[in-house]
C-alpha cells in the first residue's frame, strides 16, 4: 500500500495540506474531519485504493491522525 497516496487522500478530503507534514495531527480535534468528512474519506479510500472500510470498524480514536489511518488501512489491506 502506498502510504503517501493515503496521506494525499486525507489531505484532499480535509482540504488542507497541513496533514502532509503533521502526520500525528488529530484531524477531529483540529476540525479538519467530521462525520460527513469521515464518510467522504472512506469512499475515497475505497475508490482510489480499493480498500473497503466498513463503518462498523471505524473507531474515531483509532482513525484520528494520518499515521493512525495508514496503520488501520495496513491492517485491512
Amino acid at each position: 500500500m502506498d502510504k503517501e497516496k493515503v496521506i494525499q487522500i486525507i489531505a484532499d478530503v480535509c482540504e488542507d495540506d497541513v496533514v502532509l507534514e503533521e502526520r500525528d495531527l488529530d484531524l477531529f480535534q483540529e476540525g479538519l474531519l467530521d462525520s460527513f468528512g469521515t464518510i467522504n474519506l472512506l469512499v475515497a479510500i475505497e475508490d482510489e485504493l480499493g480498500i473497503n472500510v466498513p463503518i462498523t470498524v471505524f473507531n474515531r480514536e483509532e482513525w484520528n491522525t494520518p499515521n493512525n489511518i495508514v496503520m488501520q488501512l495496513e491492517e485491512l489491506a
